[in-house]
């Protein structure tokens, strides 16, 4: 690895890839003595804007964790308002998405949602397939282990036929059958509310990422929060091991 990859100044250098943890819609319905539902609104409003604020500031790729393999355990009713919200927001935003040239991908183990919800995400990601804008990779249904887990399943399968031998299996093997493989590992990952953990999320694509944790319930993060974000990974230095 060349000096200059082991140790990169990033100053006012905008981050080709930013992942962000949405955290804290039901915390701030709570704060308002709303219903959760109130809370994911107002977060999906803020992923609207989020969007825009990226897509502006010449961000290439945005992934954002919306809903993790873990969130199936929270109560039915929130659940079922968080699927019916997910329906009607690519109804209403990938039109506009599309206009704006951003080509939108839905990360996950699809296979367990409603048909329905499995058809408007074929819908959308058919509709803005060509565009060559911003990538926004909408993490749905996601979890790291289970990302890491299917491919390693997927080498498994092809040692069996006889298509590569297990002892070419390596990091660079099974790094190009994780999700995202295709595109740029994330340089910044931001989680908004305080918590200081990464709860599952691209565990093995963050490996080299700066992480950056905001005190700011999701529905409250604004363009302000974002600059701050993004001013704090320009001064850092990312040094890959190296010094």
């Amino acid at each position: 690895m060349s000096d200059l990859a082991e140790s990169e100044d990033h100053s006012g250098v905008v981050p080709a890839h930013i992942a962000i943890i949405m955290d804290g819609n039901n915390r701030w319905a709570k704060k308002k003595h709303l219903p959760s539902i109130a809370g994911h609104s107002a977060g999906a409003s803020t992923v609207r804007r989020v969007v825009e604020m990226a897509a502006k500031a010449g961000v290439r790729v945005l992934t954002l964790f919306a809903f993790s393999s873990e969130n199936w355990k929270r109560p039915k009713s929130e659940v079922d308002g968080l699927m019916r919200l997910f329906v009607r927001s690519l109804r209403k935003q990938v039109k506009r998405m599309n206009q704006q040239g951003i080509r939108l991908r839905i990360m996950g183990e699809i296979s367990g949602f409603s048909p329905l919800l499995q058809e408007e995400i074929a819908k959308a990601e058919a509709l803005t397939a060509d565009n060559s804008g911003m990538v926004l990779v909408i993490a749905a249904n996601y979890g790291g282990r289970w990302d890491v887990a299917q491919a390693a399943k997927e080498l498994a399968r092809q040692a069996v036929l006889g298509h590569i031998n297990v002892d070419d299996i390596d990091e660079t093997m099974l790094a190009n059958h994780v999700q995202l493989a295709d595109l740029p590992a994330p340089d910044l990952l931001i989680r908004t509310s305080g918590e200081q953990r990464i709860s599952n999320f691209l565990l093995w694509q963050t490996a080299y990422t700066e992480f950056v944790f905001l005190p700011v319930l999701w529905p409250d993060f604004d363009q302000a929060h974002f600059d701050d974000a993004i001013s704090i990974y320009q001064n850092r230095q990312r040094r890959y091991g190296g010094r």
